[in-house]
């Protein structure tokens, strides 16, 4: 597979809806994980990422003009001992919870499905990075329904052990935009990653849709000691 420009994949498409990178810094030191947020309507875009505790949340910029919190107000990222877990919805805690109870990562998942939003079924992607003493892996989990249909959920978990220096996996929730949004098809994308973690945050939220992105939250972690830099971008300030 060959892997991709990650300027020219992110901006390739107005609307990819909400994303996760997950991979590991070209000098093979650092744990890398990306999440970003994207809104066409006014209460999509009415949000910002704060931090909370070891991980973040979502918060209305506006109190006053949030219509409905209903997939909109969530943890995005939770940590969980030597796991940090990433995904697009309230499923963080569903999977926090799970593993907390010896759990995998996909059986965590089994009780959940697509976001209730139809027609779209937006799609829940989910990522789970582990370092633990020198060593890094992660998995990412999309949850869709069947070519539109409401009945049948198709669950999907990519593992990937030892990931290779300067390349991540992206997955997102839809393939463009459109009249039901199409969900995100195949393995995530093979992308590159490089820089430090400022050059990184930059390069992902300049090649964002200017009109719809709205969030943007990155985490380098050092695979030897665990310790993480965290950087947030709000469209909202």
């Amino acid at each position: 597979m060959e892997v991709k420009n990650l300027e020219k994949t992110l901006s390739a498409t107005t609307y990819p809806g909400r994303g996760i990178i997950l991979g590991k810094s070209a000098d093979g030191k650092k744990a890398v994980a990306a999440y970003f947020i994207m809104g066409r309507s006014e209460n999509s875009r009415n949000r910002v990422f704060v931090k909370d505790g070891d991980g973040i949340r979502t918060q209305a910029f506006d109190p006053s003009k949030m219509q409905d919190p209903h997939l909109i107000i969530y943890s995005p990222v939770r940590v969980l001992g030597n796991k940090t877990i990433v995904t697009n919805g309230d499923q963080t805690d569903t999977i926090y919870e799970g593993m907390d109870k010896q759990m995998t990562f996909e059986q965590s998942l089994r009780c959940r499905e697509f976001e209730d939003d139809a027609p779209n079924f937006t799609p829940r992607i989910s990522g789970i990075m582990h370092v633990d003493g020198g060593k890094y892996n992660f998995a990412m989990s999309i949850l869709k329904s069947d070519d539109g249909r409401e009945e049948s959920c198709n669950r999907f978990t990519f593992a990937y052990n030892n990931p290779r220096s300067g390349a991540g996996r992206f997955i997102h929730t839809y393939m463009g935009d459109g009249k039901p949004l199409p969900s995100f098809e195949g393995e995530p994308e093979l992308v590159e990653i490089s820089g430090d973690i400022d050059e990184f945050t930059d390069k992902v939220w300049k090649n964002l849709n200017a009109d719809n992105k709205v969030s943007l939250f990155v985490r380098f972690i050092d695979i030897e000691s665990g310790k993480w830099e965290d950087r947030i971008v709000n469209k909202n300030n």
